[in-house]
């Protein structure tokens, strides 16, 4: 049982405190996620939504510190009950998600690594194996440390972790992990290669044959059945090859894509807005000075937004902006870049520069 609950600590502590850090180096990104789960669709609880961005914090934080927690040993009791109550939580989550195919992907490890909902409840029913074993096997769960050094480090984790969720939330992650990261190329990551595995999808067809309904399964041709067809159902067996960089696009007011049109300017200032009614005051201030600079010196500059033209031409008037809005998915743009607004450079659809509205001094023009 000792060694048991030895690699069962490493194990769980390693990974909650590795599944934190990443969720922690994007909080926002977590939020959205969040936001997802408490929609009307998926668990209805739509009055959580406003607060998702702090219960992600809370919740990455509390992840990262209870794995280390249990490394050190740090009040074992206390530890391994919430280790027990968060995975529980956490595996009735995914396999909801899973069960009822709600939300694609559990965002447990970010943007790092996409699990599907079945690879995230399988991962979750192990760490409640483990957990298990620490639960029955807690008298092993010993200090590693005098108790000062272990009270210590265990305020410095929590330290550590809440200074690094100010951070990116004030600048942006500190590893990007998504397909709008610094040197990727956005017109190659909506490509899809040649030679990339094609969906695979089941057809079930039903027919009446001599009064008994009959099932045939094809891969989507029309089966040479003797009887009467009565319907069809689909299911996606393998999604196949799926381009890193999906639903962006720019379009003007008419509906006209530019988007290739703009990803082969050499020379492209983005200023990203998700929402221009939620965009920080402080940060559009900021954009005035930031777009004269930039159309001085030669470059293109534009905005994109999900929202409408009333608010596009109000926001334009209100802080005399000179460059035009353009739409484009808000998912998308969330996914862009974690700050509304963000700035973006872009050479022929190449990502060259990206900041967050606080650091739009540090653009390089």
């Amino acid at each position: 049982m000792k060694v048991l609950v030895s690699i069962s600590r490493i194990l769980v502590g390693v990974l909650f405190i590795i599944s934190g850090l990443i969720k922690l180096n994007d909080p926002l990104g977590f939020s959205y996620k969040l936001q997802e789960y408490f929609s009307v669709d998926v668990l209805n609880i739509p009055s959580l939504e406003p607060y998702a961005l702090i219960i992600s914090v809370l919740v990455v934080v509390f992840e990262v510190v209870l794995g280390v927690f249990l490394i050190i040993g740090y009040k074992p009791k206390f530890t391994v009950w919430s280790l027990l109550l968060m995975i529980v939580f956490f595996t009735f989550l995914t396999f909801y998600s899973a069960y009822f195919d709600k939300v694609k992907d559990c965002g447990c490890f970010g943007d790092a690594l996409k699990l599907t909902p079945w690879e995230s409840f399988t991962k979750d029913v192990v760490l409640l194996v483990l957990i298990l074993i620490l639960f029955f096997g807690i008298k092993h769960v010993k200090p590693v440390f005098s108790n000062l050094q272990t009270t210590i480090l265990a305020l410095l984790s929590f330290i550590f972790s809440f200074w690094l969720a100010y951070h990116v939330l004030m600048h942006l992650p500190v590893v990007d992990f998504r397909a709008y990261k610094i040197g990727n190329n956005i017109l190659e990551g909506m490509s899809t290669p040649e030679n990339a595995p094609k969906p695979i999808v089941e057809y079930y067809w039903k027919f009446k044959v001599n009064g008994e309904e009959k099932i045939i399964t094809t891969d989507g041709s029309y089966p040479d059945v003797d009887g009467d067809y009565v319907d069809v159902d689909s299911k996606v067996i393998d999604e196949g090859y799926k381009p890193p960089v999906v639903d962006f696009s720019i379009e003007d007011s008419e509906g006209n894509n530019l988007t290739e049109q703009f990803l082969s300017e050499e020379n492209l200032i983005i200023i990203v807005s998700y929402n221009l009614e939620k965009m920080e005051k402080a940060g559009v201030e900021k954009l005035k000075a930031m777009s004269d600079e930039a159309i001085k010196k030669g470059y293109k500059v534009i905005g994109l937004t999900a929202s409408g033209e009333d608010d596009k031409q109000k926001i334009n008037k209100l802080y005399k902006l000179n460059f035009n809005w353009y739409l484009c998915d808000e998912k998308a743009l969330k996914t862009v870049v974690r700050s509304n607004p963000g700035i973006l450079e872009l050479d022929k659809g190449t990502v060259k520069q990206k900041v967050h509205w606080n650091d739009i001094d540090e653009l390089k023009l």
